[in-house]
C-alpha cells in the first residue's frame, strides 16, 4: 500500500497512529518524524484544487 494513502487515512481518522505505524511497518517515533516531514512538505505546496482558503477582509 502506498505510504501517502496510509497517512491520508490516518489524517482522516480511519486509522489510529498505532495502526498507521503497523501498516507502514515502522515504530511510532519513526512515524512521528515521517508525519512531521509530510506536514512540512505539504505546507510548501500550493493549495489543492477545491481547497478553499478564508479571505481576509480589510
Amino acid at each position: 500500500m502506498d505510504k501517502s494513502k496510509v497517512i491520508a487515512a490516518y489524517r482522516r481518522g480511519f486509522l489510529t497512529v498505532r495502526e498507521c505505524g503497523q501498516v507502514l511497518g515502522i515504530e511510532e517515533l519513526q512515524l512521528q518524524s515521517l508525519l512531521a516531514a509530510e506536514e512540512g512538505r505539504a505546507g510548501s505546496l500550493p493549495p489543492a484544487p477545491g481547497d478553499r482558503q478564508l479571505e481576509t477582509g480589510s
